[in-house]
């Protein structure tokens, strides 16, 4: 996402002892998505469903839910979970500072951590979860990633994450922040690591695209030296914000085998003069606009949205984008007409 530091303290929600649960895969879960389904993280072993779940509402109350979050709320987030682990969807994408402290009520990866627990009253449960360490300008040193992904941990009650990544990047001290992710891998902490944001907000913005380019190549770099792998680089992306593929960052990320998870995978409020078309092709295989736009996504190879989901019937449509494939003509021509809308450059709201 495109949060800022800006000064501002995120203060950390209480902690709460781990359980001894790990976010892996049983394969004897009914509900385990169909292999079909999933695709490998970068080129880590790490194995994840082609469409996931941004999880930066649940608890926010500064750019969600109307400022307020209630029993109502929390029962809706709740349903969207369960909804989306029984449509084939397990991967749900959080971070320390989702909900946390002065943004909302109660931090997104404890709320994921309850769903968890009481879902495993009914039987083993197949997640696979991301979160994400906030790179505030106080912070120094690969020790600090451990302790925040510690941290992190504790809310969730897992003894373990599936992708732990760089919320974006520091104003220094990237180095140290790169050096802790690789640490967190050797300690079993984390299955596999990525980053968040290394993308330029406008295809002319080329100095800092060059810095941003730089560091992810830097990043991977780093982290190849010691064996491990830059599994992902999550940016704002979707058919009408397309700036990752003119400024260079998707075929950068190709290049590397770096997977480009994409935030804001939806923007409908942007996508109006193009969705009569989307509606028509979609009447043709009985799926939504927002299946289509999410199935374009996927189509583009080494891409994995994660729209928000805030409640059940949110993340069951959001199922239906996977099992099926729009046709090479019909990929073409929804770019063709998106090319000649003017995307919105600015704040990219994360998870739309």
């Amino acid at each position: 996402m495109a949060l800022q530091a800006n000064g501002v303290a995120f203060s950390l929600l209480h902690r709460r002892k781990p359980l001894s649960v790990k976010a892996v895969a049983s394969e004897n879960v009914s509900t385990l998505p169909g292999e079909e389904e999933k695709v490998k993280l970068g080129g880590s072993d790490l194995k994840v469903t082609k469409l996931g779940v941004g999880a930066w509402s649940w608890g926010d109350t500064t750019y969600w839910n109307d400022f307020q979050w209630n029993d109502r709320k929390l029962k809706a987030a709740k349903a969207a979970f369960n909804a989306s682990i029984d449509s084939g969807i397990n991967f749900f994408d959080t971070a320390e500072v989702y909900g946390a402290g002065i943004t909302g009520a109660v931090n997104s990866e404890t709320l994921i951590g309850s769903f968890i627990k009481e879902r495993q009253k009914a039987g083993p449960v197949d997640v696979t979860i991301a979160t994400k360490f906030a790179a505030l300008p106080w912070r120094f040193g690969r020790g600090s990633v451990i302790s925040a992904l510690k941290r992190s941990l504790s809310r969730l009650g897992l003894s373990s994450v599936d992708l732990y990544q760089l919320h974006w990047p520091g104003i220094w001290g990237n180095e140290g922040y790169i050096d802790g992710l690789g640490d967190a891998v050797e300690m079993g902490l984390v299955k596999a690591v990525g980053v968040s944001n290394y993308s330029g907000n406008t295809p002319d913005q080329s100095f800092s695209l060059f810095a941003l380019e730089k560091r992810l190549r830097e990043a991977y770099n780093r982290l190849k030296i010691r064996g491990i792998t830059l599994a992902s680089n999550q940016v704002n992306y979707s058919l009408i914000y397309r700036i990752p593929e003119k400024n260079g960052v998707k075929a950068a990320c190709d290049e590397l085998g770096v997977t480009l998870i994409a935030y804001s995978p939806i923007a409908q409020g942007m996508l109006q003069p193009l969705l009569n078309r989307i509606k028509d092709i979609g009447q043709n295989y009985g799926k939504t606009s927002t299946q289509v736009v999410l199935n374009w996504l996927i189509c583009q190879e080494n891409v994995i949205p994660i729209p928000g989901a805030k409640n059940s019937e949110q993340a069951t449509e959001f199922a239906g984008a996977l099992g099926w494939k729009l046709k090479d003509p019909e990929i073409e021509e929804l770019r063709s007409l998106a090319a000649e809308t003017q995307p919105v450059i600015g704040f990219p709201v994360e998870k739309l």
